[in-house]
């Protein structure tokens, strides 16, 4: 995907925090996901690098070595269905101030070599209230015997997956906490 279709802000965080380089093997691509709840509960949820799980459906899970530093390492177990069974990852990012997660996968049992992604969350309003703008981009090698177009559908279905779940959450626990619009604060 290029960044075409999106408005200044959206290319502007594109451009700062998600632009990949992929070499001839490998596809890149990013997702956009508005969420109706305030930034700093979603970024709660995604800077958790020890628990994926919270919100990632595909995760049952995992274990972290050492503290949440960079270059930390995860072991995460995978739930049935996909063709993977386990993913060990690097913490090769974590931003609090700017909001930004980045993750490289290093090994484990599935097809995504030298998988890499970035993940930023932004303040935005939706409706009056606090929302968060999610982007989340990846680099990945291409399979042998996969296309291009093939490898960036799958990874990008399971980000979509994910970035769903996320907002699910999140938008769940903003109705809790009953977020005022902005303009009667």
């Amino acid at each position: 995907m290029n960044a075409n279709g999106f408005c200044g802000v959206e290319k502007e965080y594109i451009r700062k925090h998600h632009l990949h380089e992929p070499k001839e093997n490998q596809c890149s691509s990013f997702l956009v996901k508005h969420i109706r709840a305030p930034v700093h509960l979603v970024w709660s949820l995604v800077r958790r690098f020890d628990q994926p799980q919270k919100y990632k459906p595909f995760i049952s899970r995992c274990i972290v070595q050492g503290d949440l530093a960079i270059g930390s390492l995860r072991e995460v177990d995978v739930k049935s269905g996909l063709p993977a069974t386990t993913s060990t990852e690097r913490l090769e990012l974590l931003d609090d101030e700017e909001h930004i997660l980045s993750v490289r996968i290093v090994g484990g049992d599935h097809r995504l070599r030298n998988y890499s992604s970035v993940i930023s969350v932004h303040p935005e309003v939706i409706d009056g209230r606090p929302g968060t703008l999610v982007l989340e981009s990846f680099v990945v090698d291409v399979p042998e015997g996969n296309t291009k177009d093939e490898t960036c559908y799958f990874v990008e279905a399971l980000i979509n997956c994910n970035l769903k779940s996320l907002a699910d959450v999140s938008e769940r626990v903003a109705v809790q906490d009953r977020t005022e619009p902005i303009d009667q604060v």
